[in-house]
């Protein structure tokens, strides 16, 4: 946005655009008439006609007829340079806003989220750009950027500035599988009450826990979606509210039976704790009490320790460990290896591996 003889024009690569005012401005100037007598004459206020010239309110019709009265120049005139003026505004403002969403278009994982179905394909970055604005629900890439209109709890193993758009990409598809599932109204109390039979469920198949779970959870006004995981994102799951339900997801990322609920109990603790709809989303702190609270939910500190401090890890003291806490011994190796108590590849074969449909 520069000046131009008193009034503002804006331009972008291939428009400008420059208020009626500039021209009022020459008039004035060939007329040696300062803005005050010119006001005057005008019978509007200075402050009016201040605005006018730098192009910061809109030249009416009945404000181009008093022009032609004081200046000369017809109205019809000064009502062409208006509406000139205003379509190159929009113009200006298009290309610039396209220019801008452009480079955020390229942070995002296009071309995985159209290998998904979530997004047509395209190469053509202004044609991604209006794939995504739709997709998003937004008139313009930047607003993603509001944390109105992003505010999520989620659990991921890095954060990077790529990551946090693949974030916001594939929160926004659990969004849109989300709105197909009918829930009942949230309800935390109810969610803090069957916290345990959803332990219990540890044990079992996926074919057999999963229909129950997700039934478990509609029953709290939650909507639970699993997703395929986004490369680069870093993610594991993420939790919001959207409209009068709260969504989680879960991705498909290293299923291992540990991974998954794990996941899953840090996206419930987000919920059970109030770290939900927070503006900015969660915060580091939100992230370790998520992360204590799901850890000590599939096996209370006070066992655990019991169980660490005999010192005796093969995989038939985990299975007994285990079968007495009743929770599924990979579980149980992989808080092991979490804490340094065994190394990253001793007793792997005990964490079954999770197929998830997505």
């Amino acid at each position: 946005m520069t000046r131009q003889g008193g009034s503002t024009m804006v331009r972008s690569r291939s428009y400008i655009a420059t208020p009626p005012g500039a021209t009022i401005k020459e008039q004035l100037n060939d007329r040696e008439m300062s803005q005050k007598e010119f006001a005057a004459r005008m019978d509007m206020s200075e402050k009016h006609i201040s605005k006018l010239i730098n192009g910061e309110v809109k030249l009416t019709p009945e404000v181009a007829v008093r022009l032609e009265m004081v200046l000369g120049v017809p109205a019809k005139f000064w009502n062409n340079l208006e509406a000139v003026y205003r379509e190159k505004l929009l113009k200006v403002e298009a290309e610039n806003t396209m220019d801008e969403d452009e480079a955020l278009a390229k942070q995002l994982p296009y071309n995985e989220m159209a290998k998904y179905g979530w997004v047509p394909e395209t190469r053509d970055t202004k044609e991604k750009v209006i794939y995504l604005r739709k997709y998003f629900e937004v008139v313009e890439l930047s607003l993603l950027e509001n944390h109105q209109i992003t505010r999520i709890a989620c659990r991921r193993l890095a954060v990077t500035e790529k990551s946090d758009f693949a974030l916001l990409a594939w929160a926004q598809e659990a969004k849109i599988k989300a709105r197909n599932i009918r829930t009942a109204p949230i309800n935390v109390k109810g969610l803090i009450d069957v916290i345990p039979e959803i332990r219990k469920m540890t044990v079992q198949k996926p074919k057999e826990f999963c229909p129950k779970l997700k039934d478990m959870l509609t029953e709290c006004g939650i909507a639970l979606v699993f997703l395929p995981h986004l490369k680069g994102s870093f993610l594991q799951g993420a939790s919001f509210v959207d409209g009068n339900k709260i969504v989680v997801g879960l991705t498909a990322r290293g299923k291992d039976a540990d991974k998954f609920w794990f996941s899953l109990f840090h996206e419930l603790a987000h919920i059970v704790l109030g770290h939900i709809g927070q503006i900015g989303g969660t915060t580091d702190q939100d992230e370790k009490n998520a992360d204590n609270w799901s850890r000590d939910k599939l096996i209370p500190t006070e066992n655990f320790e019991q169980f660490k401090n005999t010192g005796i890890f093969s995989a038939s003291s985990v299975i007994d460990f285990a079968k007495s806490i009743g929770i599924a011994p990979g579980i149980v190796v992989g808080r092991l290896q979490k804490e340094g108590c065994i190394q990253h590849n001793m007793l792997n074969d005990l964490k079954e591996q999770y197929i998830i449909t997505v």
